[in-house]
Order: structure tokens, then sequence, then C-alpha cells
């Protein structure tokens, strides 16, 4: 069933987008569908996955993006030229230091959100997804019976997160000064900083 807990939350996502934004950068854009969504309100958007099935999908969708199969480990991000990055249930692929480099990359007054999922630690952790079991199911049946008929998409690589909430907000207590971070229902976080000018 092809409820999508991470396209769930792109208007959420798209509030952190900065007045005036003109360049922005996905990261683990599986097939494409954020990176459509910040096109269309007007940015010059490049995404990137490591994987080659699902960025072959994103281009034929996406005429107009700029899609890099690659690790966005090792592409040379130039200081300073985003003004938005996107991470959507990508950073558990990848080191946590990461987000040093995609901080980097942002403008002045540039924003870095990271749609996250965590490993589960604490009883609020195992509530809050006790929780999103029922909401996931009615979620599910709903866009199933919605979509019934249409092809199945191109699945993105999956991989169980190993760091906890408490962990990656530590990283960012250290390394985004005036972050925020909220604990979201469907197994994610959303974590937001905003480079001073």
């Amino acid at each position: 069933m092809p409820f999508n807990h991470n396209d769930h939350y792109h208007r959420l996502l798209l509030r952190a987008l900065p007045p005036g934004a003109r360049r922005a950068l996905d990261v683990g854009c599986g097939t494409g569908a954020f990176a459509r969504a910040l096109a269309r309100q007007g940015v010059e958007v490049e995404a990137v996955d490591r994987d080659a099935a699902v960025i072959a999908a994103a281009r034929a969708l996406s005429p107009g993006i700029q899609f890099h199969q690659a690790d966005v480990t090792e592409l040379d991000l130039s200081q300073g030229q985003y003004d938005y990055i996107s991470c959507l249930a990508s950073l558990h692929h990848l080191p946590i230091d990461t987000l040093d480099r995609l901080r980097e990359a942002l403008a002045p007054n540039g924003v870095l959100v990271v749609l996250g999922c965590y490993r589960e630690e604490t009883a609020r952790d195992r509530l809050i997804s006790l929780a999103a079991v029922p909401v996931n199911a009615v979620c599910r049946l709903a866009v199933h019976l919605r979509e019934r008929g249409t092809r199945p998409g191109v699945p993105a690589p999956v991989a169980m997160p190993t760091t906890s909430l408490a962990e990656v907000r530590a990283y960012a207590a250290r390394h985004l000064p005036g972050f925020t971070l909220r604990q979201l229902l469907f197994w994610r976080y959303l974590l937001v900083y905003r480079r001073a000018r």
C-alpha cells in the first residue's frame, strides 16, 4: 500500500522555505517527489541520491530538475551556495557529520531541514510508535483505495536507523546553533536549522 510517510510531511517542510529562496539541494531525493514540490515553488533544484534506479525514475518524472547519482559525502559542495537544503529520511544512511557539510553549503539565512528516522530508545519513543500504528493503518487503507489500479513506483533503499533522537539532538546542539527539533508521528523527527547572516 503506497502511503508514504515522507510525502505526508511535504507541506510541513515547505513552511521552512525562506522567502526569496532561489537554489535548493534535496539530499537522498529518491524518485524526486519533494524536489518537484520545491520546483513548484519557483526554486532551482538540484537533487542527489546514490541509487541508480530511483535517479532514473526521478529524471523521467521531473524535467527541469538537475538530478545527480552520487553519494553526497563525496560531492564537492561549495560553501554558501544553497538557500534551502532538505534531507528526507536519508540522514540515517549517512554519517551524522554530513550535517556539517550541509551546514557549510548553506547561504547566509539559508535553511537546512532534516526529516529523519531515529532508533527508538525511550518509553516516549515507544509510546509514539504505538500511537502511530492505527493511524498508519487507516492512512494506508485510504491511499490504497484512492490509488487502486496505479502502478507501484520504484522502491527506495531502506535501512534501519542506528542513531537515537537524543544522539541527533546532542550532535545538533554542538554543530547547529539555534536548531529546533520536533518528534513527529510516523517514526520521524523534524530538525530545522537556519544559518546566521
